[in-house]
């Protein structure tokens, strides 16, 4: 009798599910999507040396935070027209060629805003141009670019994958500005814009380089318009409430959290008096946070689901923000930034990879870009709204003040009204089935 109730007790135990640094990084096991994401950390990190140097020199041209804020407006407003078109490219054809041809586009771009400035032109609406040159392409890449990730890896690897390719991001945002603080005191800003063009011959390589995908789309009617196609997509959001709650949350970050991006460059010149190194520093602080926060965000711990990591980052978000504006010295505002990038990268890729985990997969192009479409209106109109709230009332007041306005609205998400509640973004996948989700 002994025996018998030990192997029952024994079988009744299941198996712990694996965790840990090592199945965080599952993804690195596939060859292709090693090498796209070694690329793109490469083009990334070229990508946030301009990122950096444009606000920066817009900074000192004008001596505006709203200019500032205008960074955000033209490099993301672009991407807000093109993302239909940019998620039925993404479902209709391979997305390895959009991305080549995407990518080449950026490239050029990058080549046209160092030209620019190493011929000694130095007009603040120029360079704009530029940046929503650059933004347009961005915004055709961006749905196919996520969408492609999850044709590198199978779908039990697809959080690692997600979240790992939000490392590389962040990871670039830790580099990037360090370079550019060096660069921009040491050569000033033309090197800077130079080697932005040279990093994307790194992803185009890597991308030429990947093979095994095939046709990446799944298969889309050609007939179909893409205002037909994407009129589709939205039907099929609004009956999925998970999708919904993050694209909520999306926009709050847009608004209320992603200035502070941005903002450095105040912080830096006008509160810390630092300089060109010392704002490179603040940047890589945040990218820094980020890559910290890597192993929770990539799986690593297994009893940590999508919306309860979601709703802590949030909270501390909030909090981060708060400590950050009301910094009494350099060093406590780099500490807060770290806590900043750690929270930004457990949110956004907490509703990312939500969204990749449930949406069928023949419309992931076109719902990815609609995800993309809420953040990229949402960046700009919070870059905007508090560059001029910077403006008239300080960058301390502004910061602390959208910190408090995160820490409320992850309250009440947390809450909930009706079927929006963080808890939705453990829905489970949507097995293609073409008729609309009932509400659960």
């Amino acid at each position: 009798m002994n025996e018998d109730g030990e192997r029952a007790g024994t079988e009744s135990v299941p198996p712990s599910p694996p965790s840990g640094l090592r199945h965080s990084m599952r993804a690195f096991r596939h060859r292709n999507f090693t090498i796209f994401w070694l690329g793109a950390l490469t083009s990334n990190t070229g990508t946030w040396l301009s990122n950096l140097t444009v606000p920066y020199v817009l900074y000192q041209l004008t001596g505006s935070a709203f200019w500032v804020g205008l960074v955000s407006l033209w490099q993301f407003l672009p991407g807000l027209f093109f993302g239909p078109l940019g998620g039925a490219l993404a479902d209709r054809h391979d997305r390895r060629r959009v991305l080549l041809a995407t990518q080449t586009g950026m490239a050029v771009a990058a080549f046209l805003m160092w030209a620019f400035w190493a011929s000694g032109l130095r007009e603040p609406l120029a360079l704009l141009a530029l940046v929503g040159l650059g933004g347009l392409f961005h915004g055709l890449n961006l749905p196919s670019w996520q969408s492609f990730v999850s044709d590198l890896v199978p779908r039990d690897d697809l959080r690692s994958a997600v979240s790992l390719n939000s490392l590389q991001f962040n990871a670039a945002r830790a580099v990037g500005p360090a370079i550019a603080g060096i660069l921009l005191a040491a050569l000033g800003p033309s090197w800077a814009f130079f080697l932005n063009g040279l990093s994307f011959f790194f992803v185009l390589a890597a991308l030429t380089l990947i093979s095994g995908t095939g046709d990446s789309g799944p298969a889309v009617s050609s007939s179909d318009g893409v205002t037909r196609q994407f009129t589709e997509a939205l039907r099929y959001i609004r009956g999925r409430p998970g999708i919904l709650v993050s694209l909520l949350v999306s926009v709050l970050v847009g608004v209320l959290g992603n200035p502070v991006f941005q903002l450095t460059v105040v912080f830096a010149e006008s509160v810390f008096h630092t300089g060109a190194m010392g704002l490179g520093l603040l940047n890589a602080a945040l990218g820094i946070g980020a890559v910290l926060t890597t192993p929770l965000v990539s799986g690593g711990f297994s009893g940590l689901s999508l919306s309860r990591m979601v709703r802590w980052g949030l909270v501390f978000y909030g909090v981060a923000l708060i400590a950050f504006g009301a910094a009494p010295g350099y060093l406590f505002a780099m500490f807060s930034l770290v806590a900043v990038g750690g929270c930004f990268l457990a949110v956004i890729s907490g509703v990312n990879t939500a969204v990749q985990l449930m949406v069928a997969d023949r419309l992931r192009g076109r719902v990815m870009a609609c995800r993309i479409m809420v953040t990229t209106a949402s960046f700009p109109v919070g870059g905007l709204l508090q560059g001029h709230l910077t403006d008239w009332l300080g960058p301390r007041p502004t910061i602390c003040g959208a910190g408090a306005l995160m820490l409320l609205s992850s309250l009440l998400l947390i809450c909930g009204f009706g079927r929006i509640r963080l808890n939705r973004l453990d829905d489970p996948h949507d097995t293609d089935d073409p008729a609309p989700a009932e509400q659960r």
